[in-house]
């Protein structure tokens, strides 16, 4: 009996449990540095400082009825944010008066900007007047901390691959720990953008690393549940997030209560172990073993110490040692055909899925509403439809919930086009709906990329999918700025790009059932022989790759073709 046999076997015990529980809580806190710009750069209403006498000396406390003589305002009565009068206008102060001040001159402001602090008390576009001719810094601090976690998917994925889960995990969290705390004391946007770009790095490395830690433990039939509890976490992190936010209004003090909790996750990363499969791989099987040996006495299973031997994990080793041997890198990904088949149209389901994904869920004040409100009704859509896409990819089909998801999602979004813009709820609507089934989409993305990579790939992989994902959220603002020229552009592509993703999801091979392959020849003999005998399927590949005849009959895990839970 091998090491996989054990874990499938014995199911889920203490020890599962409580190291699942470990890895799943800090994706709480995962939304509070993704969209965290959401409220530490909100934007306040603000106007140029203005002067209160001939003088020049400026003012602070004018009231909106004084400030329209030194203010142009727009049609709908609002002060102008950007302009201001090269002197005071008195006699607009005339509510008599049929004065013109279409011609009259004005002049940016040269004096600074005064803002409102009754939603944001503070907020880095206040703090350094992210606003106006700067106003694209304040997109520009976001792509920088996207660009951060792209380069954290490239490299952290294939050091996990060389190094361990685990020391790439407890690298990640002392990162965001530290480099969190650095962004919240920055004195200026230029040390604020380098730290986010490190923290930005450090979420990368946390992402890949705890869900594959997490998953490499348990059977394979409980692999959705696992994915789909962190998704849920990921979810309500969001509307917490909004009540940090809500309660603090500092974006210093918000900054540090995103980032020290992962101290705490950094000083507790010690305990786990290592992956055993990652070790396994890469014939470290007296650790294996040892780690083995530490569960089955956290579980009070004493009799499966005897399962296991040291020989049978050399054994297990040999097996694939030309796999485990060789040096994988991100080329190996793209070697083969099937290889390549499968990087290609995951990777473009995760560029598809954050394109749209950051654009609809990182401009919420467009909708007029409390900025906190949408950020709650956000985060709470997802659950139901995380739900939906949990069940589908359990009992239905990784490939199935995963195109369904993306075609979804495009639908809706090019169905929002064509809503009159004076239908606000409808609106809303859509778009709410729209980034509900991304969320759903992400959801199924981990579960489906995590099973069709094999190990001695697996982070390389995810890593790789990582990238193109962030490069999703990098690329995505870029695009909005094309709705000056064409209003509904935008949305046009967002909705092709998806439909286009999901279609490609079908070139895919179904993984549902099916254990995780350790090495690239276990990929190829699966594909191989579902080609060969397409009528039955992964059946077939489950019981030809992963079964030896003599132990087809009485091997437990062969139920899972039957009760996935």
């Amino acid at each position: 009996m091998g090491f996989g046999d054990v874990i499938e076997e014995r199911g889920m015990g203490t020890f599962q449990i409580l190291h699942i529980t470990l890895l799943t809580v800090p994706a709480l806190l995962i939304p509070s540095h993704n969209f965290i710009q959401t409220f530490s750069a909100g934007v306040p209403d603000h106007h140029c400082r203005v002067w209160t006498s001939s003088n020049g000396s400026r003012s602070t406390n004018r009231t909106g009825g004084q400030l329209r003589a030194f203010i142009p305002t727009d049609t709908g009565g609002r002060l102008e944010p950007c302009r201001r009068y090269t002197r005071p206008q008195w006699q607009l102060l005339d509510e008599n008066g049929t004065h013109n001040a279409s011609g009259i001159e004005t002049e940016p402001c040269l004096d600074g900007w005064e803002y409102d602090r009754s939603v944001f008390i503070s907020s880095i576009v206040a703090e350094w007047d992210l606003v106006c001719d700067h106003r694209s810094l304040k997109q520009l601090a976001q792509s920088i901390f996207m660009a951060g976690v792209l380069v954290g998917a490239i490299l952290f994925g294939s050091l996990a691959d060389r190094f361990g889960r685990r020391a790439i995990l407890l690298w990640s969290c002392l990162q965001i720990a530290a480099m969190g705390t650095g962004a919240a004391l920055s004195p200026n946007f230029l040390a604020y953008c380098i730290f986010r770009f490190l923290t930005g790095m450090g979420i990368s490395g946390f992402i890949l690393n705890d869900l594959s830690l997490a998953q490499e433990w348990i059977p394979s039939r409980f692999r959705p549940m696992v994915v789909t509890a962190q998704a849920y976490l990921v979810t309500l992190g969001q509307p917490l997030l909004a009540g940090i936010a809500f309660g603090l209004r500092r974006w210093r003090w918000i900054q540090l209560v995103a980032a020290l909790p992962f101290l705490i996750c950094f000083l507790y990363t010690w305990w786990l172990p290592e992956s055993g499969r990652w070790l396994i791989v890469n014939n470290k099987t007296e650790i294996a073993l040892k780690h083995l040996n530490r569960v089955c006495n956290f579980n009070k299973k004493k009799e499966e110490r005897q399962m296991v031997s040291l020989e049978m994990l050399h054994m297990e080793t040999q097996k694939d040692k030309p796999a485990a041997d060789s040096r994988m890198s991100l080329v190996h990904l793209f070697r083969s055909t099937i290889m390549c088949r499968i990087t290609c149209c995951i990777t473009f389901a995760w560029f598809a899925t954050s394109f749209a994904f950051f654009a609809l869920a990182m401009d919420l004040q467009k909708f007029g509403l409390s900025i906190y409100l949408v950020q709650v009704i956000f985060g709470v859509i997802d659950i139901p439809f995380k739900l939906l896409a949990s069940l589908g990819v359990t009992y239905i089909g990784r490939r199935f919930s995963q195109a369904s998801c993306l075609i979804l999602a495009g639908l809706l979004i090019l169905a929002s086009i064509a809503v009159p813009e004076d239908m606000h709820g409808l609106q809303i609507t859509l778009t709410v709906l729209g980034k509900g089934s991304l969320a759903s989409s992400i959801l199924c993305a981990y579960v489906y990329s995590t099973e069709l990579f094999p190990t001695v790939i697996r982070q390389t992989g995810m890593g790789f999918t990582q990238m193109m994902f962030r490069f999703g959220a990098m690329v995505s603002p870029l695009l909005m700025l094309t709705s000056e020229y064409v209003s509904f552009l935008p949305m046009i592509i967002f909705g092709v790009i998806a439909l286009i993703a999901g279609a490609s999801v079908l070139l895919l091979p179904e993984t549902r059932n099916l254990p995780l392959p350790d090495t690239v020849e276990q990929v190829h003999s699966r594909a191989m022989q579902k080609n060969e005998h397409p009528e039955r399927g992964a059946q077939s590949t489950y019981e030809s790759d992963y079964l030896s005849p003599s132990t087809e009959d009485n091997c437990p895990t062969k139920t899972m073709l039957v009760d996935p839970l």
